[in-house]
């Protein structure tokens, strides 16, 4: 939560949830120096505050990094969820959630380089996350598919839970490339692509 207070007549922005002000600067920091060679030190300095006073709100830095990746997919789900109320074609509800994927990831590049890089660090980190928040988003996507099979507008043949990991795997891939690419270029129209090759194998004839 953000507020604005007066100090000596002059307005002020003021953070008043420390503890998502040392999110978005452990993400920045994160980034930009890589998860292990980071310090809980660097975070406070970035975030303007004691470094004691991380602690109050994470009891490590690996606390910090399930915490980002907590509250990224929660707000994914739930921007997913809100706007899925809206569409009833599981077609259209499946475009929507590759392009929400995208379009979050390409608006906050360094949360995007924590995703795709400094999660997959190491086996542990990866074996907690897709037991998480994860596997929820993946069941999102896994249960569009099976309504749309229902309906008879996706193949039967194919199996839910395959064709979810395929669509994310493949959104991953295009965060991953924007990433790494040398080349500037906005990141959401990429959905239409990726939509356009997994529509291709899914469709009922």
């Amino acid at each position: 939560m953000i507020r604005t207070s007066r100090i000596n007549g002059t307005a002020k922005i003021v953070v008043a949830d420390k503890r998502e002000a040392i999110l978005r600067s452990a993400t920045k920091v994160f980034a930009r120096k890589g998860f292990f060679n980071a310090k809980v030190a660097d975070i406070a300095a970035e975030a303007g505050i004691a470094d004691g006073t991380v602690y109050l709100y994470f009891k490590s830095k690996d606390d910090i990094l399930h915490s980002i990746f907590d509250r990224a997919m929660a707000e994914f789900i739930s921007e997913a969820a809100k706007e899925l109320e809206t569409i009833t074609d599981p077609a259209e509800k499946l475009e929507r959630i590759a392009t929400i994927h995208l379009e979050r990831l390409g608006a906050d590049r360094d949360l995007a380089i924590v995703f795709q890089v400094e999660l997959r660090g190491s086996t542990k980190f990866m074996q907690e996350f897709s037991a998480a928040g994860f596997a929820e988003y993946l069941d999102v996507i896994k249960k569009t598919i099976e309504e749309g099979q229902s309906a008879g507008k996706f193949r039967s043949d194919m199996k839910p839970v395959v064709c979810s990991k395929i669509l994310y795997g493949a959104l991953d891939e295009m965060v991953t490339n924007w990433i790494l690419s040398k080349k500037s270029y906005p990141l959401a129209p990429m959905a239409g692509e990726v939509m356009k090759m997994f529509f291709g194998g899914m469709l009922a004839k």
